[in-house]
């Protein structure tokens, strides 16, 4: 079993659960856990992540003092950083880790999701369920993308997870299901024909021509590598239209997919690390480094988000739940095949992923390739029309939250747009500027009284000056849309300016203007429809 390191358990925390403030000496693997009474006499810590418990802040020092005959690698306890700095120097000499514990929080939850991490045997069938979904899940999405029939199948042959049974399948693939593992006629003929010898010797997809008076269609296959041990195989059957040609892209995605989840389980790791990740990593450089570290992700190179959102009706509708989760793992699939290490997961209810590891900050290209293949694919194989926002290249993965807000605003640029559906910020830079302004505005108290007055009484005039801003202060323009002569145009913005005592033709009253008015619309978003 892969040792365990305190960024192990730190990764499975909820956010502001506690925070490292400092890392045991040689990254020290943990092999047991204790709760230590303050009260009590210190027990051993070798090799032990310690609860210290029933004690805060500066009083822990006796209880840390007697602890530190024997150091753990680790050792929790809670109060706040100032309360604990004596504390901190004292276990810095030592080599043992502080993670400091928020004083609200519950120390049975934290007690849980050690012993998760350090003796997960125990939940091992709740993992081996959560696998199988997981696998059944990126059966079904291959297939979609596909038109294809899919098995996935372990290194023996035995079927773990396959794709909805139709009518088009072959007599291998029916008598595979049957008996959850390939007849061996079969796997005799399949090694006849070569297809495991070559499977064996490369990482790409492979062909295997089919054989009518075998009962076998053409197929597709690909083999699940962890390092240069084989896990699997992926095999894709043809199902009557002939394999598209985008089907080795997809496959490698999903084989990447499939071997992150069967390590994950041949790993026993707890079911926690199945909770998501991208809030984590985007909260902030502490908890980047610690899934970084946790995931063997590359945090010194550079690193991009992107945001992938659905339309308001779609969000709305009673299947919203089950098409986010299609939505992720068809996005997962495609982000594994341009990236490995990429993280799909949900944020603030948009599909977020992050692309850690890239090659340099030019990256930009080739991330909207990827964010373009998802929306396409999204479309076509899950009936939704989302749209996705890349964000900037980061320098590094530590700094990826300083770029959320900036995507994140992007993302509303692009749910307002009509001409486009997967933009960077060079499309919307001034949008985004104005975005800006807005959510500032909105999260301040002070308002200008007469103008949000006038707007909240008179929504027929609230609508012309909405109008008159959205023609770009031309009362023509503003008149031909609302259907009215421009002297009626004229007369309430004349009577608007009056009441407010705003001049709209300086850049400074129109600003204020029009922050009011965007308030009192609504999002820009609100006029597409889109989320």
């Amino acid at each position: 079993m892969t040792a365990v390191t305190v960024d192990h358990i730190l990764s499975d925390l909820p956010l502001g659960f506690a925070s490292l403030i400092l890392r045991p000496a040689n990254g020290s693997a943990i092999e047991r856990f204790l709760i230590a009474d303050a009260e009590d006499e210190m027990p051993d810590g070798a090799a032990a992540f310690v609860l210290l418990i029933g004690v805060r802040g500066r009083s822990a020092l006796p209880a840390l003092r007697r602890l530190l005959q024997n150091p753990p690698p680790v050792v929790a306890v809670k109060g706040s950083r100032e309360e604990l700095s004596e504390a901190e120097e004292l276990l810095r000499d030592a080599g043992t880790g502080l993670l400091l514990v928020n004083p609200t929080a519950d120390w049975d939850r934290l007690l849980s999701i050690a012993k998760d991490r350090i003796q997960p045997r125990s939940y091992q069938s709740e993992v081996l369920t959560l696998l199988e979904e997981d696998l059944f899940a990126i059966a079904q999405t291959t297939a979609r993308l596909t038109s294809s029939h899919v098995v996935i199948e372990d290194a023996a042959n035995k079927v773990l997870a396959y794709s909805t049974v139709s009518n088009d399948i072959d007599e291998l693939r029916k008598a595979s299901i049957l008996a959850r593992r390939g007849p061996r006629k079969y796997e005799l003929l399949l090694k006849d024909l070569g297809a495991y010898r070559e499977l064996h010797g490369t990482r790409l997809p492979v062909r295997v021509p089919a054989r009518p008076q075998d009962g076998l269609r053409e197929r597709v296959a690909i083999t699940l590598f962890a390092g240069d041990r084989i896990m699997g195989y992926i095999w894709l059957q043809e199902t009557g239209g002939g394999f598209g040609p985008d089907v080795d892209h997809v496959l490698k995605g999903s084989a990447a997919r499939t071997s992150t989840e069967l390590i994950r389980y041949r790993n026993q790791q707890s079911v926690h690390m199945r909770e998501d990740r991208i809030a984590r990593i985007l909260s902030g450089p502490a908890e980047a480094a610690a899934s970084a570290h946790s995931e063997k992700i590359p945090a010194e190179r550079p690193a991009a988000l992107i945001l992938i959102g659905i339309s308001d009706a779609e969000a709305q509708a009673d299947d919203a739940a089950l098409k986010h989760g299609e939505l992720a793992n068809l996005a997962s699939i495609h982000a594994a095949a341009y990236k490995a290490s990429a993280i799909v997961g949900q944020f603030k209810g948009d599909t977020a992923v992050i692309v850690p590891g890239l090659q340099s900050a030019a990256a930009e290209p080739g991330l909207k390739g990827l964010a373009d293949s998802i929306v396409r694919d999204a479309r076509k194989h899950l009936g939704i029309t989302p749209f996705a926002a890349v964000g900037p290249v980061v320098p590094d993965l530590l700094s990826i939250h300083s770029i959320t807000r900036i995507t994140e605003a992007l993302l509303r640029c692009v749910s307002g747009a009509t001409q486009t559906s997967v933009a960077t910020v060079d499309d919307f830079e001034g949008e985004i500027l104005f975005q800006e302004a807005v959510q500032n505005f909105a999260s301040s108290t002070f308002r200008h009284r007469t103008l949000s007055a006038l707007l909240r009484d008179d929504p027929e005039l609230a609508e012309t000056l909405r109008t008159y801003f959205e023609s770009s202060l031309d009362v023509a323009e503003c008149a031909q849309r609302m259907k009215l002569h421009k002297n009626t145009v004229y007369y309430r913005i004349s009577k608007a300016s009056r009441v407010t005592g705003l001049d709209f033709g300086n850049p400074r009253d129109s600003l204020v203007a029009l922050l009011h008015i965007q308030e009192w619309a609504g999002t820009p978003s609100q006029q597409s429809g889109r989320k």
